[in-house]
């Protein structure tokens, strides 16, 4: 689904050009499985899960994998009698044994080849030269007749003045910063940023829900967008709360921030950024 990792599948595939590397395909380990699903997940609400909940999920990915039956039950007393199917598919490294002494000798800095010849040219590009006039200097441009004077160009319309937004807390802004941390897994924001798992958030606040342009909106929040939903302090302050509750059905995977400073900070964040 989107951009999250496939768990299941791959089998056979790790040879591949493009190969599905996957809890069953690729992992060695099962206490990896175990041990990151326990401190990582769920997204957004780490830490959550308790020791038997993680034990069912882990078991459940197995399955899915067709590892075990759907009647088996994961603990500490069976987890050793898993045996993963790419569990003899690593190496140890021994590099620093076998190559480093190979790469620290002195580099050749002169006469290294007896020739040098072109093998290849960057004939896409157009950068190879081939014209010893290629790179000429150019010649300089004309000089515009004394005589004729430039046209006075006309005056620009005058754009129309930006809307003043309410002065913000330096302090406030800066601790939204520090939250807004939790978000830049799915989210960038300010100059240069582009859309990744989630839409680019820069001049989020005022915005019409589901307008991000170039991303892939769910049908639950471009549906809200055409409904009428703008970004307003208020509509971030639900949404943030509870995503999945103020819009059902939308991509969105983070559980939502608890803390009331944390909600107003990172509006205030969000709002230091404009169009």
């Amino acid at each position: 689904m989107d951009n999250w990792p496939k768990l299941a599948g791959g089998d056979g595939t790790l040879a591949d050009k493009d190969p599905l590397k996957t809890v069953g395909s690729y992992f060695p380990y099962l206490s990896t499985v175990w041990d990151y699903a326990h401190r990582s997940m769920p997204f957004g609400n780490a830490g959550t899960l308790s020791v038997d909940e993680t034990y069912a999920i882990v078991a459940y990915i197995l399955y899915s994998n067709d590892l075990v039956e759907d009647d088996f039950v994961l603990s500490k007393e069976n987890f050793l009698s898993v045996e993963m199917p790419n569990k003899d598919g690593f190496i140890v490294d021994d590099r620093p044994q076998t190559e480093y002494a190979e790469f620290s000798k002195p580099a050749c800095m002169e006469n290294c080849k007896d020739e040098v010849k072109i093998t290849a040219e960057a004939t896409v590009l157009d950068v190879t030269p081939n014209d010893p006039n290629d790179n000429a200097a150019p010649a300089p441009a004309a000089e515009a007749p004394a005589a004729e004077a430039a046209a006075p160009a006309e005056t620009p319309a005058a754009e129309p003045a930006p809307v003043a937004m309410a002065a913000a807390d330096p302090a406030q802004i800066a601790q939204g910063e520090k939250v807004f941390k939790q978000c830049k897994a799915c989210h960038e924001i300010g100059d240069g940023a582009k859309n990744k798992v989630g839409p680019v958030l820069t001049g989020v606040v005022g915005r019409t829900a589901g307008m991000a342009e170039g991303f892939k909106y769910s049908p639950a929040m471009k549906d809200a967008g055409a409904g009428g939903l703008v970004w307003t302090h208020d509509t971030l302050d639900q949404y943030l709360r509870n995503p999945k509750g103020f819009v059902a059905k939308n991509k969105m995977a983070f559980a939502g921030l608890k803390t009331e400073g944390d909600i107003e900070a990172v509006i205030a964040y969000l709002n230091s950024f404009g169009q």
